[in-house]
């Protein structure tokens, strides 16, 4: 994930006004099957490399730019063949991927076996630099394209190999039986050969295989995305396009919905909440959706990663009253966390809703007891960092202080740290600067236990943003994917989460589900269980 000149490069990338494209146009008719939906939006951290996206905002745009093997149902999070054909194995380590006829970029190149492979090697590689490449870990020759120190010993991973035009092989390092439906994760997109022949204009210009393509992008304005006609999967788009408005305040988003001036808005301000099915009435949608709210800690930090200080952890999160929260700020909107999952996976997908126990129950004196025999919180408060360019986050933040410091009976023992964007906040994190707990919700990549505990947790994970670190963690996990019998896999998976729990590496705070309010002029809106708009299903006019 290291590698300065590519990041220079990129920086460089993200603030440049792409170029219009080939498959879009200007001049479409306000509604109809050409009508263009405006919605809300954020601007992305990185450019939109399929490898180097790992937030919501970014992975929106890339739901719709691109297909890989697998899809998940939007209805039912459930992974399905898209552009894999079959994806066979008779011992979960070895797999033989066979890729659909008929299926090409937006440029009109085929995609190919080698579009798979090619993207994947250079995803891991260390000196792309990038932030998904932990999710190919488990291919063999992993650690020699992205060794833990030193320099890279090869160029391509051995457990990949071409075998023909639509199909390659692929070699893991210990059996992951259900590594297949991780497959619909965008950091396993295919790519074009024009990605690595020009990757600047590549990135001034991404093309990819899904059934939009982007037109247009100015950073801290808008995004123009317009139908591909060309796109051959079954999901094609419903409407011509959507025009993404960067917002830097929710608030100001939901002003524009309901004044006519936007179409959609997926991330309904808590502010709002009260009047929100008075001002939209059905044109509101409130669902289940796999997110989970944390507080996430710097383990990098010698004060909050010293002896005792699981206990000052438990305590904090024993401070917060996450009913109250949940009922007053964001009207039901929000489910107090029972355990680090979600509730969308069901009990027989991993989810224990009797995992956390007291340690998620609101108890002021047993809070005020664990924090000090953990020695008291580091500096003597408690600074939760978030972004500010969402009203809600400074809204919940700042009830969460407040509960903490009525708990502990000390009303600066809590207080907010607001970042003005999301990019500055996420570069924050990135470059391990946080100073105390920040806020850390987690948008499932795909529907598995193993993708709420893993990446979030697991030594080095890809958004292990605190550096948290367990052996025995790391043990159980290592043991669950290596596990034939899905169900056994779950049970072991669920044992490492009990190490999380009783560390406190994060502290759960609330289920979230999908919110959004949406225009007259369009029709057909829903949310997927990762609690992002259905796009390509949304009708004009």
């Amino acid at each position: 994930m290291r590698g300065a000149a590519h990041v220079t490069r990129a920086a460089c990338a993200v603030a440049v006004v792409l170029a219009a494209g080939a498959c879009g146009g200007g001049g479409a008719p306000a509604g109809g099957p050409d009508g263009i939906v405006s919605s809300s939006w954020g601007d992305p951290q990185n450019p939109l490399e399929p490898a180097n996206t790992n937030e919501v905002q970014g992975g929106k745009v890339l739901d719709m730019i691109f297909r890989g093997l697998k899809r998940y149902d939007p209805k039912t999070g459930e992974a399905e063949d898209m552009l894999a054909e079959r994806i066979d194995t008779t011992d979960s380590v070895n797999f033989t991927v066979a890729v659909k006829s008929g299926w090409t970029f937006s440029n009109g190149e085929p995609v190919t076996a080698k579009s798979f492979v090619d993207a994947w090697n250079y995803g891991a590689h260390l000196k792309n630099n990038q932030r998904n490449a932990y999710f190919f870990g488990y291919i063999e020759g992993y650690d020699q394209v992205h060794p833990a120190s030193g320099q890279p010993t090869a160029q391509t991973m051995s457990g990949l190999k071409v075998t023909g035009e639509r199909t390659f092989t692929v070699k893991l390092t210990q059996k992951f039986s259900t590594w297949p439906e991780t497959l619909g994760y965008a950091a396993f997109a295919p790519l074009p050969s024009s990605f690595f022949s020009d990757h600047d204009a590549w990135l001034a210009r991404p093309v990819g295989n899904g059934p939009y393509a982007v037109d247009s992008y100015t950073r801290g304005s808008q995004m123009s995305l317009r139908r591909w006609d060309g796109y051959p999967g079954d999901d094609k788009a419903r409407n011509g396009g959507v025009d993404l408005k960067v917002y830097t305040d929710s608030n100001t988003a939901y002003t524009d919905l309901t004044a006519g001036n936007l179409d959609l808005v997926d991330d309904v301000p808590a502010s709002q909440l009260r009047n929100v099915e008075a001002d939209l009435g059905g044109r509101y949608i409130n669902t289940p959706a796999g997110i989970i709210q944390t507080l996430a800690f710097p383990y990098y930090d010698p004060d909050w990663n010293k002896p005792g200080q699981e206990k000052v952890r438990r305590g904090l999160s024993m401070a917060i009253n996450r009913q109250q929260i949940t009922d007053r700020i964001f009207q039901r909107t929000r489910t107090p966390a029972k355990d680090w999952t979600s509730p969308v996976l069901g009990p027989d997908g991993g989810f224990d809703a009797a995992l956390c126990g007291d340690s998620c129950a609101y108890d002021p004196a047993g809070a005020r007891k664990l924090i000090a025999e953990g020695g008291g919180i580091p500096g003597g408060q408690v600074k939760i960092t978030y972004n500010a360019d969402s009203g809600s986050h400074k809204e919940w933040v700042d009830a969460v202080c407040n509960s903490i410091n009525n708990a502990l009976g000390n009303d600066r023992a809590c207080v907010g740290n607001p970042v003005g964007t999301f990019a500055d906040y996420r570069n924050q994190i990135t470059q391990s600067k946080m100073s105390g707990p920040f806020r850390a919700g987690w948008q499932m990549d795909y529907p598995l236990i193993q993708n709420f505990l893993q990446p979030l947790y697991y030594t080095n994970a890809s958004s292990n943003d605190g550096k948290w670190s367990n052996k025995d963690f790391d043990r159980l996990v290592d043991q669950a994917n290596a596990e034939a019998d899905p169900a056994k896999a779950i049970e072991t998976f669920k044992q490492a989460e009990g190490v999380v729990r009783d560390q406190m590496a994060a502290i759960p705070l609330w289920y979230q589900n999908g919110s959004a309010g949406y225009s007259e002029r369009i029709s057909n809106v829903s949310l997927n269980q990762f609690s992002v708009p259905v796009y390509e299903e949304i009708n004009v006019g």
